[in-house]
């Protein structure tokens, strides 16, 4: 059917409608334009449709919208509000990597992002970026301005004619962006590079055009070199620890913990060193080896990189095995055998630290592990190459994530290459290269704005390694993000950060900020915010890793997008930046929450007087918490407590008892432990603008943490 034929006055979508779009509209109202008329058109995007109109009643009552543009793979979903709700703008999240329009359906509580947005007045637009197709990578040819900005521009414009459609109101909606990781470079991306499209953005999580592969390859090189000594290293760190860092470590083990922090790795984000894993590094492991396969031969053999002079630990690390295929391992058989496959391609998806995930090949029936015929040496296994030799599949290569025994676990592969291995086809599993990609990041040294590059230069400004004939980083950028971040832009922005990135380090927020002030001079304050999230990590989602270690920026995400909105539409400037210092690649910032600024409540947390305390079974332990906020942004709304580490917060304190003296409270209770033992007890306080506790939404949460040694 050609979609286009049925549009009319009004009704311009297709096929079978359980509803008309400008249902509630003023009847005498002016007839509105056409999406022809009112858009600066892009020549890609010419023939919207829409092929499905309805009602829906979850998460909350919605007009629900979905369709896309004729000729391309773009699709977009919209959610309106009901027209007593509306508050003429919208909030369209923009993934990590193009990914489905139909990915923030089924969402609760606080991830929820159609009820929030239409909570906060404004409809909700998602799309899949021009679909998987319009993603720029190494070795294709597609044009990478099309999933960085294009299509997400385009779907919002049209949107704009739908709004005036289903509202009948000739108004503009405001419109503002957000995005987090890929999603991050994506956000910024399309704001620099768009008039008219977006009136704000919130980017979060976002890296610099030297992030990758650099962030990866500094924390695996770590990773490996300290993997016996991380539980010090953490003790350390945690309250009434040493603060010695260094204590304990060698030489190697030494200049790979200061190398790691100089970058910006977040030395207190270690606690998690048991499940952090390498994340989407075996993505960009793959495009490494095609961009810069000369590397990966100089790493061994060329004086100045680590293989040519191989410490000890490297040469222990390394694997070289020839081996034949035993069996191949579907995953039924998996599943009988016991073994650790882990989750199939696609699974997570569109969130800011996993949607790299789908970006795995997605065809039915590969083989998920292989069995060899020989046992592998039993070493601390980052990832590697299985290289065939013969059979169907020889001179390919699949990369490894696992290696057990004699299983092999494929990583991100060709799911037709590994259909193609069977019994009998002799194989060599290899780490060579991986070993070698660790250190990546000694032979990418950048411009001068990069300042935790300059660990790798001598006293002259020269680089100590050499040095390879491009930089990666930016290349990757572009292909995220279309061009690489200028820090121009018009409308305002609000940019998050966390305190606990290990993929985005925090000062990368920095870089930007500098780069905004670059081009926006004296006025960047008038447009620019940076707020940065303590013991925060990178993915957004509620539940983080380790709840006694750690909070969701969602909340804080969510009150810069109500902030960033009334700061366009009615001038309400939004609370101060975070007010931070950069010393060797780390963020600092003060104890102090007026001092601090930003919108995260501080918590002071004491026992017994101190940040440690020693006693015995069944003694009582006072603990006093105080909790400040920044001026001007909210109440504390709850304070829960977790004395014993489970992560569950079992114990909630009535605040109607906490002493209140301006914008801070303080808390004061006991507690007994009944069994011997080192506790880590913590309290959780979150604000609200409004000071509303029932509401799952802009709620802002930090930590508070104390060690209390029981004999």
């Amino acid at each position: 059917m050609n979609i286009s034929l049925l549009i009319g006055v009004c009704l311009f979508f297709p096929i079978v409608w359980n509803t008309n779009p400008c249902q509630g509209a003023d009847k005498t109202a002016k007839a509105i334009p056409s999406f022809q008329e009112t858009v600066k058109q892009d020549s890609l995007f010419k023939e919207p449709f829409v092929d499905l109109d309805e009602w829906r009643d979850v998460p909350v009552r919605h007009h629900y919208i979905h369709g896309g543009f004729k000729g391309t793979n773009t699709l977009f979903s919209f959610y309106f509000p009901l027209k007593e709700q509306y508050q003429g703008r919208f909030f369209q999240y923009i993934t990590p990597v193009p990914d489905s329009e139909t990915l923030s359906q089924g969402a609760k509580g606080e991830e929820d992002k159609i009820g929030f947005s239409i909570t906060s007045g404004a409809y909700f637009i998602e799309t899949n970026g021009g679909g998987s197709a319009a993603m720029a990578a190494p070795g294709t040819r597609a044009d990478p301005s099309i999933s960085a900005y294009r299509a997400n521009a385009a779907c919002a414009q049209y949107s704009r004619v739908v709004a005036a459609r289903v509202y009948g109101d000739q108004q503009r909606p405001f419109g503002y962006s957000f995005g987090g990781s890929g999603g991050a470079f994506r956000t910024i991306g399309g704001f620099e590079n768009t008039d008219g499209v977006w009136d704000g953005a919130v980017p979060y999580v976002v890296g610099s055009p030297m992030a990758i592969p650099n962030v990866f390859s500094i924390r695996m090189h770590a990773m490996r070199v300290l993997k016996d000594k991380f539980l010090l290293i953490v003790d350390a760190l945690e309250p009434g620890g040493s603060g010695d860092l260094f204590a304990v470590l060698n030489e190697e083990e030494s200049q790979a913990l200061t190398e790691a922090t100089r970058m910006g790795f977040p030395p207190k984000s270690w606690f998690g060193y048991k499940s952090m894993g390498i994340q989407a590094f075996p993505v960009l492991y793959q495009a490494m080896t095609m961009m810069d396969p000369g590397y990966f031969a100089d790493f061994w053999k060329v004086p100045g990189y680590l293989g040519a002079n191989p410490t000890e630990s490297l040469l222990k690390a390394r694997i070289q095995k020839n081996s034949t295929i035993k069996q191949a391992i579907n995953v039924e058989k998996a599943a009988k055998m016991g073994l650790d496959a882990g989750s199939m391609p696609g699974q997570a998806r569109g969130t800011a630290d996993a949607a790299w995930k789908s970006l795995e090949n997605k065809d039915s029936e590969p083989s998920v592990a292989f069995q060899l015929s020989d046992k592998l040496p039993d070493i601390d296994f980052l990832g590697g190459d299985l290289i065939i030799k013969t059979g169907e599949a020889a001179g390919k290569k699949i990369s490894l994530r696992q290696i057990a025994g004699d299983i092999v676990i494929p990583g991100v592969a060709d799911s037709k290459v590994l259909m193609q291995i069977k019994p009998g086809d002799k194989v060599q599993v290899d780490n060579s290269n991986f070993l070698a990609a660790q250190t990546y990041h000694r032979h990418q040294v950048p411009g001068k704005d990069f300042y935790v590059w300059d660990q790798f230069k001598d006293k002259d400004g020269k680089p100590i390694y050499p040095q390879r004939p491009m930089l990666l980083g930016p290349m990757f950028a572009r292909g995220a993000s279309g061009t690489v971040q200028t820090g121009k832009f018009k409308g305002k922005m609000i940019l998050l950060e966390s305190l606990w990135d290990r993929e985005a380090f925090p000062w990368q927020a920095d870089w930007y900020r500098s780069k905004v002030k670059e081009n926006l001079g004296e006025s960047a304050d008038d447009h620019f915010v940076v707020w940065f999230t303590d013991h925060a990590l990178h993915g957004d989602l509620t539940k983080q890793e380790d709840p006694t270690h750690t909070v969701s920026y969602l909340g804080v995400l969510q009150q810069a997008l109500r902030d960033l909105s009334n700061w366009v539409e009615k001038g309400i400037t939004p609370p101060a930046s975070t007010n931070y210092k950069v010393v060797d690649g780390q963020i600092l910032v003060s104890a102090s929450a007026l001092e601090r600024k930003g919108i995260q409540p501080v918590i002071n947390l004491k026992a017994d007087g101190g940040e440690r305390t020693e006693v015995a079974v069944g003694m009582a332990v006072t603990f006093d918490a105080l909790i400040e906020l920044p001026p001007y942004t909210g109440k504390i709304v709850s304070a829960e407590w977790d004395f014993e580490g489970a992560g569950t917060f079992p114990v909630t304190t009535d605040l109607k008892t906490a002493k209140v003296k301006g914008s801070s409270i303080t808390l004061k209770t006991t507690y007994k432990f009944t069994k011997p033992g080192t506790y880590f007890p913590t309290l959780r306080a979150v604000s609200q603008r409004e000071g509303d506790a029932k509401t799952p939404f802009a709620r802002i949460q930090n930590l508070g943490r104390a060690r209390v040694v029981v004999r």
